[in-house]
C-alpha cells in the first residue's frame, strides 16, 4: 500500500503528504547518497498531532518520500509560486536547491508518468472518496494538510518564516470566517508568530480540493520545525518543545470547526 488512511467521526480531514520516508529499493541508486537521508521530509508530524483521535479526524499519510513524488503538486507539474524557486511533481533538487539525483540519473518522462500513476493517483483517489463521505455524513468538511519545513531556506525564500504559515489560496480555499477563526488563536500566542496567506499560500491539495461554495473547506498550516523539533540532522522530535504548540494546533483546529458548523447553521431570519 502506497498510502494509509485512517476513516474518523469528525468533519475534519488531515492530510501529511509530506511524511513519508520510503524511497524503493529500484529507485534508490539514482539518487545521491544524501538523498537517502529524506531531509526535507515533514518530520514528526504524526507525533506532533496526536491528538487528532480526540478530534475525531480521519487522516491520510502516504509511505514513500517527496523525493520519489511530491503529492502537494499538480499532475502536469505546473509550478504552485510563479517566479520563485518550485520543486516539481517528481522533485530533481533538495530545498537547498542542490541536485537530488546522480548525474544523468533524473525521472524521464515515462518514469514521471509511472510514479503518477503508482503513487500520486492512488493517494489523491482516497482523498477525495474521504472528503465525498465526510460531506455526505455531515453535510460540510474541512480539509486541514498538515506541513514543516525550515525556518530558513534560502533556495525557497528569504530571511526567516513565520512559525506559522497559514494558506487558504488567498481566500479561495477556504470561507473567509474560518481563516479569521484560526487566525484569532494565533493573535493571542505573542510567543509564537503566524502569517496568512504568506510566502505559502497552499498548495495542489489546498487549491485543488477547497470549494467553500460546496461546503468543503482547505486550509494548509506550514509551520517551522523549531517549534517541535531539531531543524538539522539527525531530526529528533523534541517533546518538552512540542508540547508547548500542541494546545494551539489543537486550538486552531477547533476553532475552524467551529467556524465550518456556523456555516451550516440555518439562518433563523431565513425561516417563514
Amino acid at each position: 500500500m502506497t498510502f494509509s488512511l485512517h476513516r474518523g467521526s469528525s468533519p475534519l480531514l488531515v492530510s501529511m503528504p509530506h511524511v513519508g520516508t520510503d524511497i524503493p529499493p529500484d529507485l534508490r541508486s539514482a539518487y545521491l547518497p544524501r538523498a537517502l537521508a529524506v531531509e526535507d521530509t515533514d518530520w514528526h508530524l504524526d507525533l506532533l498531532y496526536d491528538f487528532l483521535p480526540g478530534l475525531g479526524a480521519s487522516v491520510i499519510k502516504p509511505r514513500y518520500s517527496r523525493y520519489v513524488i511530491d503529492l502537494n503538486r499538480p499532475p502536469d507539474d505546473a509550478p504552485m509560486y510563479p517566479g520563485a524557486s518550485n520543486t516539481e511533481l517528481c522533485p530533481t533538487r533538495f530545498f537547498s536547491g542542490d541536485a537530488l539525483y546522480q548525474a544523468g540519473c533524473e525521472p524521464t518522462g515515462d518514469e514521471r508518468k509511472r510514479r503518477r500513476e503508482v503513487y500520486w493517483a492512488p493517494y489523491h483517489a482516497a482523498l477525495a472518496a474521504e472528503l465525498q463521505r465526510i460531506k455526505a455524513q455531515h453535510g460540510y468538511a474541512l480539509l486541514w494538510d498538515a506541513h514543516s519545513i525550515c525556518s530558513q531556506l534560502p533556495w525557497l525564500f528569504e530571511g526567516v518564516l513565520p512559525d506559522l504559515n497559514i494558506g487558504t489560496a488567498g481566500g479561495a480555499s477556504a470561507d473567509a470566517s474560518i481563516a479569521a477563526a484560526v487566525v484569532r488563536v494565533c493573535a493571542g500566542r505573542e510567543r509564537v508568530s503566524h502569517v496568512l496567506n504568506g510566502r505559502f499560500k497552499g498548495g495542489y491539495i489546498t487549491r485543488h480540493y477547497g470549494a467553500p461554495q460546496a461546503g468543503v473547506h482547505a486550509v494548509q498550516l506550514e509551520m517551522c520545525r523549531c517549534l517541535y523539533m531539531r531543524e538539522g540532522a539527525p531530526f529528533d522530535y523534541d517533546p518538552a518543545q512540542a508540547a508547548l504548540i500542541q494546545p494551539q494546533l489543537q486550538a486552531m483546529m477547533v476553532a475552524a470547526l467551529a467556524a465550518c458548523a456556523e456555516l451550516k447553521r440555518p439562518d433563523p431570519s431565513s425561516r417563514a
